[in-house]
């Protein structure tokens, strides 16, 4: 996934890039577990959730809700990490 720069976030509205980083994520989920039907499903998920995304797009915009964004990067990052390690273990 390209990061999101200022330019790219100008041009598109919190809704759109929310969508896109859930329908990639949900992709990426998909392909973990090779199933083309949980594939399409995560496209529709990826839309339905822009539309949510677009209905509170200027929470978006709040500080707090930027710093718990952060945060669940984080968590995610850390859990991805920590599968890494335990499969690494387990070889």
């Amino acid at each position: 996934m390209k990061p999101i720069t200022k330019k790219s976030a100008s041009s598109k509205s919190a809704g759109d890039h929310f969508e896109k980083i859930f329908t990639e994520f949900g992709s990426a989920i998909a392909e973990v577990f090779n199933d083309p039907k949980l594939k399409k499903q995560v496209k529709s998920l990826g839309k339905n959730t822009a539309g949510s995304a677009k209905t509170l797009g200027k929470r978006f915009q709040d500080k707090d809700v930027q710093a718990r964004f952060r945060n669940a990067g984080q968590a995610a990052k850390q859990f991805g990490k920590s599968l890494a390690e335990f499969w690494n273990k387990k070889q």
